[in-house]
């Protein structure tokens, strides 16, 4: 299984407490399995760092390692994955101790309905059948450094 990291720089070593903590799954590593929706990644993050190059690194996953990983995952954009971006996105604390987490990305669409939600506009009833209908990309987000161990760095291709 290929994986995609996209950012103003080349990543070779992930490094696990980069990202902020009020991201979907909280502070990690973020990865995807689309490459489209990395080369997104790596140029807004380039567009707003204003330095680098639009840069999607690529990862392999060993399957022997990742075997032994506590892994959550959500199948879609259901009442548990709304909750737990939400609790995440207001940094509430949220007891994780999965090694990767796996699930819907928030787009820039599906971000505004989240933030309603959040705010109390949007019941959780009304939110999930805006979020239905949006076709929602994946990110795979390596918690703990034993998820690091568990993929390896092929190449960076400059966009």
């Amino acid at each position: 299984m290929i994986l995609y990291h996209g950012s103003n720089v080349e990543i070779k070593t992930p490094v696990l407490n980069y990202s902020r903590k009020s991201l979907d799954f909280g502070a990690g590593f973020y990865t995807t399995s689309d490459f489209d929706q990395a080369a997104k990644w790596a140029s807004r993050t380039t567009h707003l760092r204003k330095q680098g190059k639009v840069c999607v690194s690529v990862f392999e996953i060993n399957e022997n390692e990742w075997s032994k990983l506590s892994i959550l995952k959500f199948e879609s954009a259901n009442i548990e994955w709304l909750k737990f971006v939400a609790n995440h996105r207001t940094n509430q604390i949220v007891k994780d101790d999965f090694d990767v987490i796996i699930g819907p990305v928030a787009n820039d669409r599906t971000i505004d309905v989240i933030n309603q939600y959040i705010a109390g506009n949007y019941t959780e009833s009304i939110a999930l059948q805006l979020l239905l209908p949006q076709k929602l990309k994946d990110q795979w987000v390596m918690k703990t450094q034993n998820a690091i161990q568990a993929i390896s760095f092929k190449e960076c291709i400059a966009l």
